[in-house]
């Protein structure tokens, strides 16, 4: 005969109970205030901006790089604003003047003053690789983000695109477009926004293809979103921390890249200064001028570290897998 099982069993009476004489009084004691509270999260919540700015102001360098690189900007922009010389003014009687309270930085084989040249070529260089960095993002964002997001064959011939245009040097592009636009900004501008997003497309597709299957992304797809909305609302702004990154390096090698081809003589054409050209001209009187050489150079040199020191803290304060 088969043994009933009781489906309800009855439940066991505690062991004591708060009424039993043998239970001491204290065991059930209220907490005082002060422990009620103890094991709370105090630690309020923080963005992931907010994170990464906390992240930037502990890095010495990078801070150095930021507070460096405003003064920059308000030294390119209101120092010829306020200036008594222009970029172009000349003034032959005060030909190779060393630096002196009038001219701060000496004047050229012209007597333009250097200092105002200086400043103006600030405009030019930074202007060329912030504008040219913002734009390289949009674009290798955009192209790179609809590769990885659609994937298959749409991927395959998008990227052999990039691959192709990629084998050939940035500089036989750029020389290219200047001999039909002319040596100026606006042909500079093209050429370098035509040949820098190459990486950051590359660096966005790997990153879609990582987070373009996780839940918050299905998540939008269930709720009727289309492809393009997933795209530009929920994974490329997840992915932007690492694009950032690579694009703050592209400050540094567009204002490179522009005093370079300033300096061969195949960059922004005189009188207008920018600081290829200055070191340029300064290289040729090097000898017995040797400001003229030394100032142009210091502003480049400076501003590259400046800008990779900044992008080291973006880097390391943006990129969550390093952890600090």
């Amino acid at each position: 005969m088969a043994k009933k099982i009781d489906m309800f069993p009855a439940v066991p009476e505690p062991p004591y109970s708060m009424s039993d004489p043998a239970i001491p009084e204290e065991l059930f004691t209220d907490l005082p205030e002060e422990e009620k509270f103890s094991e709370q999260i105090n630690r309020p919540s923080i963005s992931y901006w907010k994170n990464a700015w906390m992240k930037i102001r502990r890095d010495k360098l990078a801070m150095i790089g930021l507070v460096f690189i405003i003064l920059m900007i308000l030294f390119a922009i209101f120092v010829p604003m306020f200036s008594p010389y222009t970029y172009e003014q000349q003034d032959h009687s005060a030909l190779y003047q060393p630096p002196s309270a009038q001219h701060l930085m000496g004047t050229d084989m012209f007597g333009r003053d250097q200092f105002t040249r200086i400043a103006y070529g600030a405009r030019i260089s930074l202007t060329i690789g912030l504008v040219s960095a913002a734009v390289n993002m949009v674009i290798g964002a955009l192209y790179g983000g609809i590769a990885g997001f659609f994937g298959g064959k749409v991927d395959m011939v998008m990227m052999r695109v990039v691959d192709v245009f990629a084998s050939v040097p940035s500089l036989l592009y750029i020389i290219l477009i200047m001999l039909f636009l002319g040596s100026n900004l606006r042909s500079i501008l093209i050429a370098i926004c035509l040949t820098y997003w190459f990486g950051t497309a590359r660096q966005t597709r790997a990153q879609i293809l990582s987070i373009r299957e996780q839940d918050f992304a299905l998540a939008a797809k269930v709720t009727g979103e289309t492809d393009l909305q997933i795209l530009v609302r929920h994974l490329i702004p997840n992915s932007i921390g690492p694009i950032i990154v690579s694009v703050t390096f592209l400050v540094p090698s567009a204002i490179f890249e522009e005093a370079f081809l300033s300096f061969i003589g195949i960059g922004i054409t005189v009188p207008v200064a920018s600081w290829g050209t200055l070191a340029n001209d300064g290289m040729k009187v090097m000898g017995m001028y040797p400001y003229l050489m030394i100032f142009p150079a210091l502003a480049i040199s400076l501003t590259m570290f400046a800008l990779n020191f900044l992008g080291d803290g973006l880097r390391d304060a943006l990129d969550s897998r390093l952890k600090k």
